[in-house]
């Protein structure tokens, strides 16, 4: 089931829980008052500039700020990053986001570690950021790379593929648009960092997919 929120996007209930799917591209999780992204990868423009790449300034503090718009409306106690948080190793955009998380010291910041997040351990203690190879709340799994079936909890939330779907208009236009999707054992959260690749998805017809467009969240199926 799931209802309209038009503060809030999509409230999808699902699994014995509240998931309100957001436009911005995270879901917060009712239940534990926790906020739920995936692939921010900053640094990633600094890390392209650094290699000669032009790349416009601000990419990250974009992100950054939507986040934050997102933790003053919602209020969470914690935020649950299921990898490549950071794109590569340290660079000068790591010490911006430890101002910026100087303003959010009471959320736990939970870390699925990804494979672009290779810093030194020393560097996440820091930046108060907890790191794990899985974890599991409730019984409701986080893993980086998508699993493909039953692993025996209630169900795993992935990241890593940064998935999209093809929609078709009535003038044959196409459109590749970001989305969430809720496969039968297994789903994949969209990338929130801005400054990332899409991959398309060919679901099957009995699984779960929300389009994001714009500030709306469409279900196609």
């Amino acid at each position: 089931m799931q209802n309209k929120d038009h503060a809030a996007g999509e409230i999808f209930r699902f699994k014995q829980q509240h998931w309100h799917l957001l436009p911005e591209k995270a879901i917060y999780w009712e239940e534990e008052k926790a906020l739920i992204l995936s692939d921010l990868h900053l640094g990633k423009s600094a890390h392209f500039r650094k290699a000669g790449i032009a790349v416009p300034a601000g990419i990250m503090q974009e992100d950054l700020f939507r986040l934050q718009q997102l933790i003053t409306r919602y209020l969470p106690v914690r935020l649950i990053i299921v990898g490549d948080m950071f794109h590569s190793r340290h660079n000068n955009e790591v010490q911006y986001f430890k101002i910026w998380r100087g303003q959010f010291s009471h959320i736990r910041v939970d870390l699925v570690l990804g494979n672009h997040d290779i810093m030194a351990d020393e560097i996440y203690s820091q930046l108060e950021v907890n790191t794990h190879d899985t974890l599991t709340v409730r019984n409701i799994h986080f893993i980086h790379e998508p699993c493909g079936e039953n692993n025996g909890y209630l169900y795993t939330f992935s990241g890593h593929l940064h998935p999209a779907v093809v929609m078709a208009g009535p003038a044959r236009q196409r459109l590749r648009l970001p989305c969430f999707y809720f496969g039968r054992y297994c789903g994949i959260l969209p990338a929130f960092g801005d400054f990332t690749g899409l991959a398309n998805l060919d679901p099957y017809p009995d699984e779960s997919v929300f389009v994001i467009a714009g500030k709306s969240i469409i279900r196609t199926q």
